[in-house]
């Protein structure tokens, strides 16, 4: 979308409706923010949970695995929606207190230096030969769900679902995602008359 100095976008999900800031992440480029949305709204929180959790049940996921650190509410409450006692948070730098870990790289569009994301040895554990679902609350150009996809593999869990809030952007391709509404791009108005001529080319 072009940006023209919107303050907020509004959204409409799980029948609730929210308008997000929107916020600058590059030159030319802005986006819709959930962060105090999924970090701090308790009935958005609470919703959302409950309806992922009815939508993937059909999965049998036995374990959720999200990343650090805006998905995690959300995460517990899919989880304890599903019954599931535990679920696993991949962190996003190594502590002192991790003697056994694995890592793999991630590249975000929302940050500009590479990433890690960490899982323990024992969350690695409680990944193996379980049923995973892979959740995030927005999902862009794919880096941070397909390196959560990458360390599940690493851990030996098996991927029955991959899911999330918001599908942002043009980015992500693969069919394999469930998201229950989409969030635009916005553009300064130079790179949205190049996007609509190379449509139109």
């Amino acid at each position: 979308m072009l940006y023209e100095g919107q303050k907020f976008y509004r959204v409409n999900v799980f029948g609730l409706t929210r308008d997000l800031p929107i916020v600058p992440i590059d030159n030319g480029l802005w986006i819709a923010s959930d962060a105090e949305l999924v970090l701090g709204d308790v009935e958005f929180i609470d919703v959302a949970g409950r309806e992922i959790a009815e939508t993937i049940k059909r999965f049998s996921p036995s374990v959720i695995v999200t990343a650090e650190a805006k998905a995690i509410t959300i995460a517990y409450e899919i989880a304890k929606n599903l019954g599931h006692k535990r679920f696993v948070i991949a962190r996003k730098s190594v502590k002192g207190y991790m003697k056994e870990y694995i890592v793999e790289n991630v590249k975000s569009i929302t940050t500009k230096e590479q990433q890690i994301l960490v899982l323990t040895r024992e969350d690695a554990n409680l990944v193996k030969n379980q049923r995973i679902c892979i959740f995030d609350d927005v999902v862009s150009t794919g880096g941070t769900i397909n390196a959560l996809e990458n360390l599940v593999k690493k851990a030996g869990g098996n991927i029955v679902c991959k899911v999330c809030i918001w599908k942002e952007g043009p980015w992500y391709k693969s069919q394999d995602l469930i998201y229950f509404s989409i969030l635009p791009i916005f553009v300064s108005k130079n790179i949205y008359e190049e996007y609509v001529k190379n449509i139109r080319a």
